[in-house]
């Protein structure tokens, strides 16, 4: 029995994505900074650790608690609307540290094992941004799209040791958790300059032509897990797909 450990399991994407795995049979570590066992359901296959990205002792005693994994798959992230002009750097470097370094650092915890096994599969979450990129999501876009080129040479340094590495791309997901981070952290953030773009796109947000559900993740990182062919992106949602060129 195969075990994946999934960082970010409170809501959204990465608790759907632990319903998926556990669906099908395998070994779940869900993962959150204030642990939640309610949200999941009772069984042997299943464990709810603590873990926080941003602080390397709490990466260091879920890996140990967790024991010996087959999937990575690192789904913890903040959201963020908001003018860059705007942006304080504290709240720029508060989306990297969990986005792109507590990846980054999840990644290399597991590493060693991985590659003692000569066997192992790491899967990063990012997002559309990085394919077609908007307005008022800089500092997002960019912790995302630092990921996705680490994640691409990760694939060519890793091969001789049989650990494969992936990207899941999610489009748009309207009621996901990144919308309610995102609306909590933009305030202040829209100065009035701004204020006609952010009505603009805020509006065509609220009508999207189609979009990315949990279920949609939760598929894509299936199939990213069990994939052995060398593909690094799987989209996510009917939207994803469309901007991905239909792959």
């Amino acid at each position: 029995m195969k075990t994946v450990l999934i960082t970010g399991c409170s809501s959204g994407y990465g608790l759907e994505t632990a319903r998926h795995f556990h669906a099908q049979g395998w070994h779940v570590i869900a993962t959150m900074r204030t642990p939640r066992a309610e949200l999941m359901p009772l069984s042997e296959r299943l464990r709810v650790l603590p873990l926080d990205v941003t602080k390397p002792e709490s990466i260091a005693a879920a890996i140990d608690a967790a024991g010996p994994i087959d999937v990575l798959v690192n789904n913890a992230g903040l959201g963020l609307f908001g003018a860059f002009e705007a942006t304080p750097m504290a709240t720029v470097r508060e989306i990297f540290e969990t986005n792109t370094f507590g990846m980054m650092a999840m990644t290399q915890a597991v590493l060693p094992q991985f590659r003692l096994r000569k066997s192992g599969v790491v899967i990063n979450v990012t997002s559309t941004v990085t394919l077609a990129p908007m307005p008022l999501v800089a500092a997002y876009t960019a912790s995302k799209t630092a990921i996705e080129g680490f994640t691409e040479s990760l694939v060519f340094e890793l091969a001789p040791f049989n650990i494969r590495a992936k990207l899941v791309e999610p489009g748009f997901g309207p009621g996901t958790q990144f919308t309610a981070n995102g609306t909590e952290r933009m305030q202040g953030l829209i100065p009035e300059a701004y204020a006609p773009l952010a009505h603009s796109v805020f509006a065509e947000l609220g009508n999207p032509t189609a979009v990315t559900t949990a279920a949609d993740v939760a598929e894509a990182v299936w199939r990213a897990a069990n994939d052995p062919a060398p593909t690094v992106r799987y989209p996510a949602g009917a939207d994803a797909i469309a901007l991905s060129g239909g792959k």
